[in-house]
């Protein structure tokens, strides 16, 4: 095993991500990048890498090369059939603390050029976990939260959510996030987790996806393996609130816009006791001097269902949203049920009204 010289093996990175070369046609994967998250010091820990031959004929790997003499790599000696895959294995040795990014090139008899392909994380002194609980269980993953939301998200933001994960089960998981929306990205990390162990996964929100001023609502699934099937038992709801833009009124204009009022300002409806089904009253009232417009009314939760009279109300008028909650379907909620209103009051655009009940 050599080391490839690293100014030249990033100019290949390129030219691989580019599949401009020969050798990048003959070789591919799903997973160029292997992130292998927080590693104890001086404990080596290995990156096997899934390899496809995508040539119409058979190859064989003469030599595999790695950017630094940290990191030895392993490679199967026979010849590789047209379509089969085989596994490169890259281990460093963990002697160095801090981040680290390992280039790892692998050279088909006949060519000239690598297929190259990356492996990184981050060697730390001491392994600590999570310091807070893992209350939830997904399949035979352990969480911190099994529900995400991005709240007052405007126009532009890439909102980030982390979970964490605890391996609960007796073998080393693969876990990875399923039918995410093209506005969410996602990533696991360490790609694999060990019995025991613990990793991140992070969550990306890219607001310009995101159509709908308001309320957008989601599901996505931790699975324990790519490929894994969905279900209720492993399904994370996913809540987005995207704000409309904000106004940049002069105080003209603001003494004469609308100013919305409620009365009271949340639902709360006690106990449900033997009873099915609850209902409440909220009165909206425009203290304001131009017609208040209410131009989204949605629900956080399933249970509710709620009647407004009127979504546009004039300066001195009043509206009634009148709420029914029921108690089967809420039981089911993971989250506070509530009510969320987009206005056009520039004081207001986003009220949220709290449901209290038991």
């Amino acid at each position: 095993m050599k080391t490839i010289n690293l100014r030249r093996v990033l100019s290949l990175t390129a030219l691989s991500v580019l599949t401009l070369s020969a050798t990048a046609q003959q070789i591919t994967t799903k997973h160029p990048i292997v992130d292998l998250g927080r590693v104890t010091y001086r404990q080596p820990v290995t990156a096997d890498f899934q390899l496809r031959n995508s040539s119409r004929s058979e190859i064989t790997i003469n030599e595999v090369r790695t950017n630094c003499g940290c990191t030895v790599a392993k490679f199967p000696r026979q010849t590789i059939g047209r379509g089969k895959e085989f596994i490169v294995s890259a281990t460093y040795d963990a002697k160095q603390l801090g981040h680290f990014e390992k280039l790892v090139g692998v050279f088909v008899d006949g060519q000239k050029e690598p297929f190259v392909v990356k492996l990184r994380g981050v060697v730390v002194s001491d392994m600590s976990d999570f310091d807070g609980s893992y209350k939830h269980l997904l399949g035979q993953l352990q969480v911190d939260k099994d529900n995400i939301e991005f709240d007052n998200v405007n126009r532009g933001d890439r909102p980030v959510q982390e979970i964490h994960i605890l391996n609960n089960s007796k073998k080393t998981l693969e876990p990875v996030l399923m039918h995410l929306p093209s506005y969410l990205s996602a990533t696991v990390s360490p790609k694999k987790i060990a019995p025991g162990r613990s990793g991140i996964a992070t969550i990306t929100l890219d607001s310009y996806g995101v159509h709908n001023l308001g309320l957008t609502q989601t599901n996505i699934y931790l699975g324990e393996f790519p490929g894994d099937k969905v279900s209720e038992s492993n399904v994370i709801p996913v809540t987005t609130v995207l704000l409309p833009a904000r106004q940049n009124l002069t105080e003209s204009e603001l003494g004469r816009a609308p100013h919305l009022q409620l009365t009271p300002r949340s639902f709360d409806l006690g106990e449900f006791g033997s009873k099915k089904k609850k209902k409440g009253e909220i009165i909206i009232h425009n203290a304001g001097q131009s017609t208040l417009r209410i131009n989204s009314l949605q629900m956080f939760t399933p249970g509710i269902e709620v009647k407004l009279d009127d979504t546009r109300i004039e300066p001195g008028k009043t509206a009634k949203m009148k709420l029914t909650a029921y108690k089967n379907q809420l039981k089911k909620a993971r989250t506070q049920p509530r009510i969320l209103m987009i206005t056009n009051d520039p004081d207001n655009s986003k009220v949220v009204i709290n449901i209290n009940v038991k």
